[in-house]
């Protein structure tokens, strides 16, 4: 069977009718893998128990796949009478995935501000809230924020496995096209190429980021 490309512009239409909900579940578990990483990471810090157990959950989730959170979310949680939403459960299992791997990069931004920020912190009578809050947050943003972006671009090329739970995506309308035409090749190609053109946009907004980053403007 050959690849036609009529087929492929008609299916261009309907694919691009979920390209919001792609961009909506990746932006949403970007900000769910930060938030839980943060405070993952924050946690570590924190020593004794919670800081081991902080720790054992990290490595626990960087050494499971994604689809295992997905269908654990979307398969098992149910028998304890717990049903979520498709696209809630590809959002949570995406957010929890890569949330071990944020808390790594949360980590790495804070160890490399200088231990003089918070000795003077302390010197100055700041709680330890007040200095993760006014003094090491602003300097940590500045050390993650390039690094996240390239997580946002891994959760989007992520986002196909939601079609896995039923989530319409990308990928999961390209595969309902093909269903119904019996012709597969066509649809998944378009997908495909719409997901390369949103990462390489994706990648290139980081690297503009990481430039203005590494040369901030002076006032």
């Amino acid at each position: 069977m050959n690849f036609d490309p009529v087929i492929a512009l008609s299916a261009v239409p309907a694919i691009l009718g979920v390209l919001g909900t792609t961009v909506e579940v990746t932006l949403l578990s970007c900000l769910g893998a930060c938030v839980l990483g943060f405070g993952l990471e924050i946690t570590r810090r924190s020593g004794a128990s919670t800081g081991y157990a902080a720790r054992f959950i990290i490595d626990f989730i960087r050494s499971t796949p994604a689809l295992a959170w997905l269908y654990f979310l979307y398969f098992v949680l149910p028998h304890f009478n717990v049903v979520l939403a498709p696209i809630v459960v590809g959002v949570l299992g995406l957010s929890i995935y890569f949330s071990g791997y944020l808390a790594e990069v949360f980590k790495a931004g804070i160890d490399a501000i200088p231990h003089g920020q918070s000795e003077a912190a302390k010197a100055l009578g700041l709680s330890r809230i007040d200095t993760m809050a006014f003094v090491l947050f602003p300097q940590m943003l500045r050390n993650v924020a390039a690094p996240i972006g390239n997580y946002f671009i891994s959760i989007l090329k992520a986002t196909p496995y939601l079609a896995t739970i039923a989530v319409p995506e990308m990928l999961g309308r390209a595969f309902d096209i093909a269903s119904d035409t019996y012709r597969y090749a066509e649809p998944l190609v378009v997908a495909g190429v719409l997901l390369l053109l949103l990462a390489l946009a994706a990648g290139q907004l980081v690297r503009l980021l990481e430039r203005k980053l590494a040369h901030p403007s002076r006032r």
